[in-house]
């Protein structure tokens, strides 16, 4: 980079070169320049980070009228394990 350009400017440069590879991510900090802190609820941060971990782990996501993964870097065919979950309204 040349640098006869203002330092402010090399630095959005900079930033803008290392973006997160988790597009969730990414579109947190989006959203973020949009909405003011004080209209964020008190869940905010724990939406984000949830929704940044499923594509972390790589969650499967499948489409119940199918029996098939829907999942593009599955192999087709496959369904994923169900997982059962404790239901908090019938579990001690």
């Amino acid at each position: 980079m040349s640098k006869d350009r203002p330092q402010e400017l090399r630095d959005i440069v900079e930033r803008i070169g290392q973006r997160p590879a988790n597009p969730i991510t990414r579109a947190r900090q989006m959203v973020e320049q949009e909405v003011p802190v004080a209209r964020r609820g008190p869940g905010w941060d724990r939406h984000w980070r949830e929704l940044e971990a499923y594509l972390e782990v790589g969650v499967v996501w499948r489409d119940p009228a199918k029996t098939t993964c829907v999942d593009p870097a599955g192999p087709e065919g496959e369904t994923p394990p169900d997982k059962k979950r404790a239901d908090p309204k019938t579990s001690p």
